[in-house]
């Protein structure tokens, strides 16, 4: 049986693993479709963690010094690499009652030929109705923050918005903006593919922010008003401030990137007079900001409703597909060295 690793930074490679027997809490699913995150999974990948003299403190909200002052507690050779698999149910325990031999399933896990996952008490395993598209359920994880952050903007009926970084987070806010009624969508994004996807699902213009003034063209095609709601997924510095200039008087930046550090940052100029509210938007968080209505739960469940029913379309997303033979030059090209050419990779067994 082989699995993808990253056997040193920026390297990946297909190694071999001994498959187990499950326990009686467990399912094993025989991997047929898989796809990697294209975001922290990569910084890890490059060995590039802007955390790696710190740690979180759960108890203090802070990221504190690490004793060690050494890596983030990532062993290259066995760090594996993917983010969410669909397959068949082939093995299940013996207090598994939800699911059957033969299910067809999605869950978190890594790219590698079978996957153990919790079958008694694990509300991320889902059943997938017949028909379903399994590019449609390796989304489920960006279509959790692709939600929050446009339920956290507070997007409403005529709203204009503008998606900033259209990656998988920010196609699906595309969609789910244009289908919250919103009046305009803006995409920002140096890709002309990208821009092109976002299009068809829903975006009426798309900027090209390399060499263009985002801010003011966001005020053109607004009437001089701004965005109601800017949603940003990107995490580069100019993209929050070229979005403190196009944001309407009071509007709302949700701000979904974990952003790295900013240099020659202005929160004067527009961003006072504009009096823009910045919100951080983070769905895995808890409590979220509508709690105890919203909780995480209640965010993956309406996410993959949306995912199966249909509400959300991601077969543009998952390109290119390519097999898990081929999934570590692969893996390489399309996630580290040329992200450009992908969204989000896909990966057939």
């Amino acid at each position: 049986m082989k699995k993808l690793v990253a056997s040193a930074p920026r390297v990946a490679a297909l190694v071999e693993y001994e498959d187990r027997p499950v326990a009686a809490h467990e399912v094993k699913i025989k991997v047929a479709f898989g796809a990697p995150k294209h975001g922290t999974e990569v910084v890890d990948f490059r060995a590039a963690s802007p955390f790696i003299d710190e740690e979180f403190s759960s108890e203090w909200n802070l990221f504190v010094p690490r004793a060690e002052g050494a890596a983030r507690g990532i062993e290259f050779g066995k760090f594996q690499l993917g983010n969410m698999v669909v397959g068949e149910v082939i093995e299940r325990g013996s207090e598994v009652e939800e699911y059957q031999i033969g299910d067809q399933v999605c869950t978190y896990g890594p790219l590698q030929e079978t996957v153990i996952a919790n079958g008694v008490s694990n509300y991320k395993l889902r059943k997938m109705p017949a028909g379903a598209s399994w590019k449609n359920a390796v989304c489920y994880d960006p279509a959790q923050f692709a939600m929050s952050g446009v339920r956290d903007g507070n997007v409403r009926v005529g709203d204009f918005v503008v998606i900033v970084g259209l990656g998988a987070i920010g196609q699906i806010a595309v969609q789910l903006a244009k289908k919250a009624g919103a009046a305009i969508v803006i995409g920002v994004d140096p890709i002309a593919h990208r821009c092109e996807i976002a299009k068809r699902h829903g975006a009426d213009f798309c900027l090209n922010p390399i060499g263009t003034d985002v801010g003011l063209e966001i005020k053109k095609l607004t009437d001089r008003l701004g965005a109601d709601v800017i949603i940003e997924t990107s995490g580069n510095s100019d993209a929050l401030q070229s979005a403190l200039r196009g944001i309407a008087y009071g509007g709302t930046i949700s701000y979904v990137a974990f952003a790295k550090p900013f240099h020659d940052f202005n929160l004067g100029r527009e961003a006072h007079f504009n009096n823009a509210k910045i919100v951080f938007s983070r769905g895995s968080s808890e409590p979220n900001p509508e709690y105890p209505r919203w909780d995480r739960k209640r965010i993956e469940q309406t996410c993959w409703q949306l995912l199966m029913n249909g509400y959300l379309n991601c077969e543009d997303l998952i390109d290119p597909v390519v097999s898990f033979h081929d999934s570590a030059e692969s893996y390489m090209k399309y996630v580290d060295q040329h992200p450009d050419l992908s969204i989000k990779m896909g990966v057939t067994f």
